[in-house]
């Protein structure tokens, strides 16, 4: 086996550690992966609080979902960020949060929650204004990995290009982007506009 690049598994622990600081992986809850130029995946362990990821907590898995090191365990969700990885093959970054404004708007929701008029909205591709809006998908959860990524590349359809991330109901987010810093910029703009929706959704009369 060919031993994981120390820079990815570093900026998988210090994306952990953000996400941390900001309330967004509690307990055990999220997972983060990066694409290695060599093909394969870096994904989080199952089991690790990410704010405290240690250095092997990281480990590699081909873009289906299968261990490098049959003995190691990936995070239960690991088949959503290969989904991800085999739709975009820009993409190097995959992150999932579980805050408190993703997990409650989530459960509000139908089919789909759409984010209008944010200045942040320029932070996805294709909205250079404000003057714009984002419909995130909203599906149901799903223990069965393999059928939850399937109703997810059904929701993608044909415009996923224009999608910057979804919803798993009760559960939590799902972003990407052509690299770590991308992929948590986008993170951060997507948790500032839940976090607006959620508190507009507390003032209305």
């Amino acid at each position: 086996m060919t031993p994981l690049p120390g820079a990815a598994v570093e900026a998988i622990r210090a994306a952990g550690r953000r996400m941390d600081a900001r309330g967004w992986v509690p307990a055990t809850a999220g997972n983060i992966s990066l694409r290695l130029a060599d093909g394969r995946v870096a994904i989080t362990r199952s089991g690790f609080h990410k704010g405290f990821i240690p250095e092997d907590g990281v480990m590699a898995v081909d873009l289906d979902g299968r261990p490098e090191d049959a003995a190691l365990r990936p995070s239960a969700e690991t088949g959503l960020h290969c989904g991800v990885f085999r739709r975009f093959p820009e993409v190097r970054a995959v992150l999932h949060g579980h805050s408190v404004p993703a997990t409650t708007l989530s459960r509000l929701a139908g089919d789909g929650l759409t984010l209008a008029g944010y200045e942040l909205l320029k932070a996805f591709p294709g909205l250079p204004t404000h003057e714009a809006a984002v419909r995130l998908p909203v599906l149901d959860n799903d223990q069965d990995i393999a059928r939850l990524q399937a109703r997810v590349e059904h929701a993608w359809g044909a415009g996923a290009a224009a999608i910057p991330g979804y919803l798993i109901r009760g559960h939590g987010v799902y972003v990407w982007g052509a690299d770590m810093p991308g992929a948590l910029l986008r993170l951060e703009a997507l948790e500032f506009m839940l976090a607006c929706e959620l508190e507009l959704r507390r003032l209305r009369p």
